[in-house]
């Protein structure tokens, strides 16, 4: 058996306010006809609300050959809190400036095939890949997943059965385009399409005209939920993006973002962008350390409905799970009186180099990396249980986690340039 790394340290840290590491994982494919070459000279496009990405992941960590550690810790829940901003009033004059479209239209607007493949995952019941220049594409890195199954228990939107991937761009190519989802139309799952849409930040330029930019993040998680789509902000909580305002934008210029000295709007060859409409900051209280917001899962078999959010680390001393509860009525996390949202669920889990996480009644579910020749592995436990570690169990570069009720599938997608893959594998065999 070869040497591999402990995902998980001998004992649970009860310090809740433990300082966790910065780290996470990196790039995937090129806009219709992007750019490769350096950026060419354009007037400068102000940054979103700073870059907030991960290190690079770690090259490997140590295995427990028992497969099992010390139970998680339980924490302070309610210490955990995040706070929503206001709604972006600009949407509106973006609304009047560009043509709106719906999901269903971009989900049946796919320009690219995906192609069959077999991922080393065990119980695999499900997968797809990229076509060879998302596949290979150095720059532009796969991270979150989320499907329609999230957005509505049903398991479509407005009719369309779609999974979105989240990738970000590490602008190792001169141009950083911030975070763009891949729209998967998976009503034929033997012949899925997608597209690619750039996520944009509306903003009022210095001459008083309103445009939009990209949104630096390292989108480690997304999840989908009704109208909104959140992805996590690993050092402020989550930016929030309006799927009832989706624009279609002029795609001839792909070195350009926003509105343009013509009077057209660009995203860096995209024909479709989707706007932030809001955001949620992060906070604590009672002595505790900010969390890191690296991935987030939807459950739906909580109740209320709720999303679980985890740290990145390695090593993973002190790495940390927190649920929110969700409001189906408005989509919106549950505030209190004082317009707080709280954590109803905490844990130190001390787990290294986790991916993703969701739960499943009441079990929860983790993904963890072992760098880019080791194969990944899914972690479960129950409150007040030990965490069992499910070695090798996942192919390399391993992601965040979404699960589909209705067909017992927990989703993941790989994050390595030339071996990248979006599986899903049976939950109920774990």
């Amino acid at each position: 058996m070869r040497s591999r790394a402990l995902l998980v340290t001998a004992l649970a840290v009860t310090l809740a306010g433990t300082a966790v590491p910065a780290a996470h994982a990196q790039p995937a494919a090129p806009a219709p006809g992007a750019a490769t070459s350096a950026q060419p000279a354009r007037p400068p496009v102000p940054p979103s609300a700073g870059p907030d990405r991960e290190e690079p992941t770690a090259p490997s960590e140590l295995v427990d050959p028992t497969g099992v550690s010390a139970a998680a810790t339980k924490l302070t829940a309610a210490n955990f809190r995040l706070r929503a901003t206001s709604y972006s009033s600009l949407i509106d004059d973006l609304d009047a400036a560009l043509p709106n479209v719906s999901v269903p239209t971009v989900v049946a607007d796919g320009n690219r095939a995906a192609t069959p493949c077999a991922p080393a995952a065990a119980n695999r019941v499900a997968a797809f890949c990229w076509n060879s220049g998302d596949n290979t594409v150095p720059y532009w890195i796969p991270q979150g997943i989320t499907t329609s199954a999230d957005a509505y228990d049903a398991g479509n939107y407005e009719g369309a059965v779609a999974i979105l991937v989240s990738w970000y761009d590490d602008g190792s190519d001169g141009i950083d385009r911030g975070i763009r989802v891949s729209f998967v139309d998976w009503s034929t799952p033997s012949a899925p399409t997608y597209r690619h849409v750039l996520l944009v930040e509306p903003y009022t330029r210095s001459d008083g005209k309103v445009s939009y930019r990209p949104v630096n993040l390292h989108a480690g998680g997304i999840v989908w939920y009704g109208h909104l789509l959140y992805v996590a902000s690993t050092h402020a909580g989550f930016r929030v993006f309006d799927l009832r305002h989706l624009w279609q934008v002029s795609s001839t210029d792909s070195a350009a973002i926003g509105l343009q000295s013509d009077g057209s709007y660009q995203a860096y060859g995209y024909k479709y962008v989707l706007p932030q409409a809001f955001s949620y900051a992060r906070s604590t209280a009672g002595g505790y350390a900010d969390l890191r917001f690296s991935f987030v899962g939807l459950d739906r078999t909580s109740a209320p409905d709720s999303i679980v959010v985890g740290e990145y680390a390695y090593p993973g001393t002190g790495t940390r799970l927190v649920r929110f509860p969700i409001d189906y009525t408005d989509r919106m996390l549950r505030e209190d009186a004082d317009g707080y949202v709280r954590g109803t669920e905490a844990y130190d889990v001390s787990v290294t180099s986790m991916q993703g996480a969701t739960a499943i009644n009441g079990k929860f579910y983790l993904s963890t990396s072992d760098g880019d020749t080791n194969r990944g592995d899914l972690a479960t436990f129950r409150p007040g249980g030990a965490v069992t570690m499910h070695t090798d169990s996942l192919p390399i570069g391993p992601e965040d986690l979404s699960y589909w009720a209705s067909r017992d599938q927990l989703w993941s997608a790989t994050e390595y340039a030339g071996s990248r893959s979006v599986f899903a594998v049976r939950a109920s065999a774990y």
